[in-house]
């Protein structure tokens, strides 16, 4: 058996590869849309991809099994959870038809090549979710080696179960989903200790609050020291457990559920940015184009296109970027040229395909001999701000997640997490100046451009909170001493 994960280190997301090394057939579970990164890994091992799985809808990226479909392979999706929950675009073949397209209900099998797969309902994450449990039949096994647990289970973690109200909008659903999950893991503890565990994301996704960096486990493993699968000794302590500290997720998760649901727009192939002039890209309207700035922050804050987002290519770009950018926008970057097939792909596993060009960003510099407006953002240190909360009287704004503010916060700050701020434009004062800041000074940099491209105006904490409150207690300690 043939077995590789294949991991997307921005959105924390492990997709897997799996095949037959005797009949060269295998399957994708839970791919991303740029679907050729698997194509090329199969290809280059001597195996054809004929099947395609999901473990459920994602709300984080969208699905690379549709593109599957268009090309004949067969797709394996989950049949659990009622109406709401199940995928609409199986009919809606391009050109007309169905896919080759297989409904899952708990304990179903199939088989790719010589690997038996079965499904095992695992809901709670969303109702509908499955897991996938991998037996090598052509290796001699009759008992399964692993399971890809999707967002049921992770190292150290769950899937959290609240997504579909924070994120999707679905009201007092996180209490009976939590619920439900708490079954899910009473059933998880007759699982086998051996088998291995594969799950769909690592460290730093917004799917759960405390996800490992290690890439696998053992179920045994996580019985003993999963917190939130220890936490699960009566239903009352485990959703409250749950429950509590999940990350703000970003504004575009929603859109991927339902792209998800009712099916993301075909690909075919990545779109093809125009390189742009400076004469062309100062013509833009920034209001109605979405310009992607990748430059580093100093560079930014002191010289940008007026309206421009500031997105650097970090592992948060996607979150970023799906945070303050729509679906319905053109998009031009400023960007390194030979980082444009990464922050293409980066954007189309959101959904944000209408990618139209690109500005070598070391010709930023032309873009003010070519008429564009220029525009810098102001920015403090962080040791400044009680001087200018006390001269300028700005109104506080604190982006970091709400956990961080409720651990400590400047008086009368209002806390929106910079994920959520496009949403929520309307809360923030717009007849008054901003100080915005977050823990380190990155987020709210990005916080800042989105502000300043909506009309307000704003001044950024450089070193954020930690060297705001670090400056305050050694003020104090200098001033005891004294």
């Amino acid at each position: 058996m043939f077995f590789r994960q294949i991991y997307d280190e921005k959105l924390a997301e492990a997709a897997y590869l799996i095949g037959c090394q005797k009949t060269g057939e295998a399957i994708v579970i839970d791919a991303e849309r740029d679907i050729d990164r698997y194509e090329r890994v199969a290809a280059e091992n001597g195996l054809r991809i004929v099947a395609a799985a999901d473990t459920h809808i994602h709300a984080d990226y969208l699905t690379g099994m549709r593109e599957f479909a268009e090309k004949g392979a067969r797709i394996y999706v989950s049949d659990e959870g009622d109406a709401d929950w199940k995928y609409m675009w199986l009919g809606a073949k391009s050109g007309g038809g169905s896919y080759d397209a297989v409904r899952l209900k708990h304990n179903d099998t199939f088989k790719v090549g010589n690997i038996r797969f079965r499904a095992i309902h695992t809901p709670g994450h969303t109702p509908e979710h499955l897991s996938y449990e991998v037996t090598d039949l052509g290796g001699g096994a009759n008992e399964p080696m692993g399971v890809a647990t999707g967002d049921f289970l992770f190292v150290g973690d769950l899937g959290r179960p609240d997504l579909l109200e924070s994120a999707a909008g679905m009201q007092g659903i996180a209490d009976p989903s939590a619920k439900r999950l708490f079954q899910t893991v009473k059933d998880f503890q007759s699982w086998p200790d051996y088998l291995q565990i594969w799950p769909g994301h690592g460290a730093g996704s917004a799917c759960g609050k405390a996800l490992g960096a290690v890439p696998q486990t053992t179920v045994g493993y996580e019985k003993r020291f999963n917190a939130a699968v220890r936490a699960a000794t009566s239903e009352p302590a485990f959703v409250d457990f749950i429950l509590e500290g999940q990350p703000e997720p970003p504004m575009y998760f929603a859109r991927m559920k339902r792209d998800n649901k009712l099916g993301p727009r075909v690909l075919g192939a990545l779109p093809k940015p125009k390189a742009l002039s400076p004469r062309e890209v100062a013509q833009l309207d920034t209001r109605k184009v979405a310009v992607i700035d990748t430059r580093e922050w100093a560079a930014f804050r002191d010289a940008h296109l007026a309206g421009s987002l500031f997105c650097p290519l970090t592992k948060s770009f996607n979150s970023d970027a799906g945070s303050f950018v729509t679906e319905d926008e053109d998009i031009v970057l400023i960007v390194d040229p030979a980082r444009v097939d990464e922050a293409v792909r980066d954007l189309v596993r959101i959904g944000l395909d209408r990618v139209v060009g690109f500005l070598d960003a070391a010709k930023f510099g032309e873009l003010a001999a070519a008429g564009a407006k220029i525009a810098a953002t102001r920015e403090i240190a962080a040791a400044d701000t009680d001087r200018e909360i006390g001269t300028r009287a700005p109104f506080v704004l604190d982006v970091r997640r709400a956990t961080e503010h409720a651990a400590g916060n400047i008086a009368g700050a209002l806390n929106i997490a910079h994920t959520r701020l496009l949403g929520k434009l309307a809360e923030v004062p717009k007849d008054r100046e901003l100080l915005v800041h977050c823990q380190a000074g990155l987020r709210s940099a990005r916080a800042c451009a989105l502000l300043e491209r909506h009309g307000y105006t704003v001044t950024n904490m450089g070193g954020g909170f930690g060297t705001y409150s670090k400056s305050k207690s050694e003020a104090q300690t200098a001033c005891a001493a004294r």
